[in-house]
């Protein structure tokens, strides 16, 4: 169980896995945001729609109120549309429900809960007369003639009541006035046993009568919320769907965009296994961010390769150099022991100082190959080779220096490993010059520089970058002894590296060498000390 819940969870940690499940995760919540849209949007279209059509009805239900003859005919005869999806109500000012459709059975929303029209008010019977009136059974007759006046004034009651309702104290409304204004709001009515929301408009009218009511109509939601579920339904249904679709091709797009990533780590493994660094990943014929991996490692390898190689050579070379001093050093000590007088102790001598000196350098050579930063002391370039020359009174050829005895030329980095490449460049120049050695410092705009010219038999322009390799010297017919080990020119180029410069050889104005060190400058300037006054 274990080993399938960690086999589910590698696969789910793919880039594969990741790019399908973020990618459905992506298009889910933008379906269903561009789902909520449309049906917010549909939504409102329908209600706008039904109070188009309770605005229709209010009006053309106002539109009778307004044009009614009150003697002909009352609220209760009113021509009301009987639609279950169109109940109405009309309204006067003090609440009273004057006339309502004829299938209403319940309605909220309109702040008249009543469905049938109440009966006018009952005329108030007359109080106690006075004493003195005349006696009503001799005149029947006219008794019977106020009692028809009583049925006619009751006849007109509701007309008379609908006329003192308009007066409040203003000037009464225009007869025939349909207000323009439409006030909306929503409820709930039931029609002929159909209960359904209602969407109504109510909308203000004067009679001929000079009486203000209102008329309210509703149209049925029903419609919108029929189709506000259908579009629901079809969404929900179609979302996982169109979700396994999207998740399933992504999928598919990774695992193929990813393929060639696979191939390249399965001949990295393979390299690793072997250790051979000759071997490259396939690169596919593409143009895309994978084949620019393919291609960087590649690149990484064969930098990799070159490298283990140059250390190889230079593993191969050091030893090689070192066990010629060593076997001399051997055959002389072992002669001295046999025969003492015989011992070459000069030669022994020479032959320990060129261990020191060999060791010396691999030791700097490996310190540069750690990264050996050269710090950030300021070195006097003129002062130094003013230094370095005073103390070579010993060497073949004259050193001439120029520009040493001028203003100080700073430069940032260590004295030591400074001092170490003109030294190095001025035993280049001793070994193959003629006559004399020429040294020159200065500064350009670029920064300082400082240059070693013999006048010997020069550099071919061919081998002009091959004499700065480790190991390597052009004279072969020379002796070791002579010539050196072959590292002083490539310990000159890794320090001059390391300062941030460059070391060139080029041929020299008069003939012969020329190895300049150009430096970069230094940070604030050289500020000359101030003496004391």
């Amino acid at each position: 169980m274990r080993r399938r819940t960690s086999a589910v969870r590698r696969r789910l940690a793919t880039v594969r896995a990741r790019a399908a499940l973020g990618t459905t995760a992506v298009v889910a919540a933008a379906l269903v945001a561009a789902g909520l849209a449309v049906l917010l949007s549909l939504r409102a279209d329908l209600t706008d729609q039904a109070e188009r059509r309770a605005d229709d009805t209010a009006r053309t239900v106002a539109l009778a109120v307004a044009s009614r003859v009150p003697d002909v005919t009352p609220y209760s005869r009113l021509d009301l549309p009987d639609d279950e999806d169109r109940p109405v109500q009309v309204v006067a000012e003090d609440g009273r429900l004057l006339a309502a459709s004829e299938d209403l059975e319940r309605i909220s929303g309109t702040g008249v809960d009543a469905v049938r029209p109440r009966p006018p008010a009952a005329a108030r019977p007359a109080g106690p007369r006075a004493t003195g009136d005349r006696d009503t059974s001799s005149t029947s007759g006219t008794s019977r003639t106020s009692d028809s006046n009583d049925s006619n004034d009751s006849n007109d009651s509701n007309d008379s009541d609908d006329a003192s309702d308009s007066d409040d104290g203003g000037a009464p409304p225009a007869p025939g006035r349909i207000d323009d204004d439409i006030d909306h709001g929503s409820g709930r009515a039931t029609v002929d046993g159909e209960s359904a929301d209602m969407r109504f408009a109510s909308v203000e009218v004067t009679d001929r009568a000079g009486r203000t009511v209102r008329v309210h109509a509703g149209a049925s939601l029903a419609a919108r919320e029929s189709a506000v579920a259908t579009a629901a339904a079809t969404l929900l249904a179609g979302l996982p769907v169109l979700l396994l679709v999207v998740g399933g091709s992504t999928w598919l797009v990774a695992r193929r965009a990813l393929g060639p990533v696979e191939g390249i780590r399965r001949e990295m493994a393979a390299i690793t296994a072997s250790e051979n660094l000759a071997r490259r990943v396939p690169q596919p014929a593409t143009h895309d961010e994978v084949a620019d991996l393919a291609r960087t490692t590649n690149e990484t390898l064969a930098a990799l390769e070159a490298a283990v190689e140059r250390q190889r050579r230079f593993v191969a070379d050091a030893s090689h150099e070192l066990r010629s001093p060593i076997a001399s050093l051997r055959t002389q000590l072992e002669v001295g022991a046999a025969h003492p007088h015989l011992l070459d102790v000069a030669g022994a001598v020479a032959d320990v100082t060129r261990l020191q000196r060999l060791a010396a350098d691999l030791l700097l050579l490996a310190r540069l190959d750690a990264g050996e930063r050269p710090g950030d002391g300021r070195v006097d370039l003129a002062a130094l080779v003013r230094e370095e020359v005073a103390q070579r009174p010993a060497d073949r050829l004259p050193v001439v220096p120029r520009g040493s005895c001028g203003p100080p030329v700073e430069a940032t980095g260590s004295r030591a490993q400074l001092a170490r490449v003109l030294g190095n460049l001025l035993d280049n120049a001793q070994r193959h010059g003629r006559s004399r050695v020429e040294v020159s410092v200065g500064r350009t705009a670029e920064g300082p520089f400082l240059a070693v010219a013999d006048d010997g038999a020069g550099v071919a322009p061919r081998d002009r970058e091959r004499i700065f390799e480790r190991f390597v010297r052009l004279d072969e017919a020379r002796g070791r002894d002579d010539g050196g080990a072959g590292l002083g020119l490539a310990i000159a180029r890794d320090v001059a590296a390391g300062h941030g410069g460059t070391l060139t050889a080029a041929a020299a104005p008069g003939g012969g060498a020329l190895f300049t060190l150009r430096l970069p400058p230094a940070a604030g300037g050289w500020k000359v000390p101030r003496r004391p006054v």
